[in-house]
């Protein structure tokens, strides 16, 4: 048994002391730091009232991101029947492009699960008008299965949470309900304190609206407006019911999150 432990430990990478402020930053705020075994990155985990988050840094899961990649999870409390993204206006003109050489110029014709989920969303599911989005018409863009939700999720402090965040030019950045469960996802190459925080408390603002809008707009169930984009064969169940309801987060380290509950 003691030789399984020292080989336990030998195993695990010594914690990089850059990371030394964001472990004394996370004590301060009462949060949880935990390293990840392999070295190469972090998870966060709090509570926003009696609702938990998990914040997790390391490598990128998304082509659309290069290097490292910040992101925050919950789950509000929503239908599971919403779905909405909230996305840069580059990095939808940039995943437009791409659908358009993949599946238009190129040789292949339907959508399967080698497409990320945010691309799928922004095929299948309305998207948002102008006015629907006010204040973010201009930088932000959105899609979703129910336009009066999420006209209501972004017209109160989501909207100047977003322009205030500390998001450089061309810096990609996704927010994203799902399945009851809201993901923020944005480039993030050193895990400053500030910088952590700072879009700690725009997912906190993007949860506490969500809630509001739930609390005012009906559910609908997810739209089965047929698309010009056919699944592919091979696609899973969970493909083949909501357009583009996307797959649980690929990440290895993205357990469920708890129960809300009090702390």
């Amino acid at each position: 048994m003691l030789d399984g432990l020292k080989r336990l430990f030998a195993r695990r990478a010594p914690m990089p002391t850059a990371w030394d402020p964001v472990l004394v930053w996370a004590e301060r705020q009462r949060h949880v730091f935990k390293p990840l075994p392999d070295g190469d990155g972090f998870v966060v985990e709090g509570h926003l009232g009696a609702l938990p988050w998990r914040l997790e840094w390391g490598p990128a899961q998304r082509s659309y991101i290069g290097g490292s990649e910040l992101r925050v999870r919950a789950e509000p409390g929503t239908s599971p029947g919403v779905q909405a993204m909230l996305l840069d206006r580059e990095l939808q003109s940039s995943m437009e492009q791409a659908m358009f050489d993949q599946y238009v110029e190129g040789v292949q014709t339907r959508i399967d699960q080698s497409t990320p989920p945010e691309m799928r969303w922004l095929v299948m599911l309305n998207k948002a008008s102008g006015a629907e989005l006010g204040a973010l018409r201009e930088g932000f863009a959105a899609v979703s299965s129910t336009r009066e939700w999420l006209a209501s999720w972004v017209e109160g402090a989501l909207a100047p949470a977003l322009l205030a965040a500390p998001r450089a030019p061309g810096q990609p950045m996704v927010l994203m309900l799902a399945r009851g469960r809201m993901t923020l996802r944005t480039a993030l190459p050193e895990p400053a304190p500030q910088a952590l925080d700072a879009w700690l408390r725009v997912f906190a603002t993007a949860l506490r609206e969500a809630r509001r809008a739930a609390d005012q707009v009906a559910p609908e169930p997810p739209s089965t407006q047929a698309s010009g984009w056919e699944p592919s064969a091979t696609a899973t169940d969970a493909d083949a019911g909501a357009p583009g309801d996307p797959q649980p987060d690929d990440s290895p380290e993205a357990d469920r999150l708890p129960p809300t509950g009090p702390r």
